[in-house]
């Protein structure tokens, strides 16, 4: 179970400790169990601060604050402090990472077996900035990408298999499989019935609001043109 500890002190002395936590991740460089660490600032107190340490277990946190360079580092954070700090100790019960979760829901409406493509609205905002090698210029807005996706829509029934996901920051990196069946003209391509299948990886950025506001795609396209039959008179 995952396990996450919270430091919480007062100091004005936090560019000392800010150089000191330096320290801390430069000594213990591949002999700590922290996997995330991250500090906040109080909004009404700006000497207040708290920490966010997590861990893999509670028994894999024992073990980090058992290095001599733990111990080092904490006796000298605690003098950094305006008073003694104090601890608690979470196991955590409810781990939801949202932003990965709106990228997921993002394919799930594109691909929505539905009449109409359904709002985006709820994952994507009003501004949002798509970046496609396959199109000379970026998609910008909300009703640009409306098209590019009724596009899709209109010339294919297809879903999207997400096979990884990797969050880092505000960006969310998603590599998938989509697998599709013409239905109708595709740039050019008058409908084929046939299948088609494309692999292809998105990093989506978000904003404050928790919606994507850019997107950058690497896809097959060109696997895929050959697939609907579009290569084969240059193979003649």
């Amino acid at each position: 179970m995952t396990f996450v500890q919270l430091i919480d002190c007062r100091t004005s002395r936090f560019d000392e400790m800010d150089r000191l936590m330096d320290r801390w991740v430069e000594q213990t460089k591949g002999k700590r169990t922290a996997t995330h660490d991250v500090i906040g600032r109080d909004r009404s107190d700006r000497t207040h601060f708290v920490e966010i340490v997590e861990f893999p277990s509670y028994e894999e946190a024992m073990e980090n604050s058992q290095l001599p360079e733990t111990d080092r580092i904490f006796q000298e954070m605690v003098a950094l402090c305006d008073e003694p700090p104090t601890f608690t100790d979470l196991d955590v019960v409810r781990d939801e990472q949202l932003l990965k979760a709106t990228a997921r829901r993002f394919y799930d409406l594109l691909a929505a077996d539905t009449a109409e493509l359904p709002p985006m609205d709820e994952v994507l905002a009003e501004n949002y900035h798509d970046h496609d090698p396959a199109n000379v210029e970026d998609n910008i807005g909300m009703d640009h990408i409306r098209r590019e996706m009724e596009m899709w829509r209109d010339a294919f029934d297809f879903t999207f298999e997400l096979h990884d996901q990797l969050a880092d920051g505000d960006r969310v990196c998603n590599r998938w499989t989509w697998r599709g069946t013409q239905k109708g003209e595709f740039l050019g391509i008058p409908s084929t019935g046939r299948n088609a299948t494309m692999t292809g990886t998105t990093i989506f950025r978000f904003g404050d609001h928790g919606k994507i506001v850019e997107g950058w795609w690497q896809y097959d396209r060109l696997g895929l043109m050959d697939q609907l039959g579009a290569l084969e008179e240059l193979e003649r």
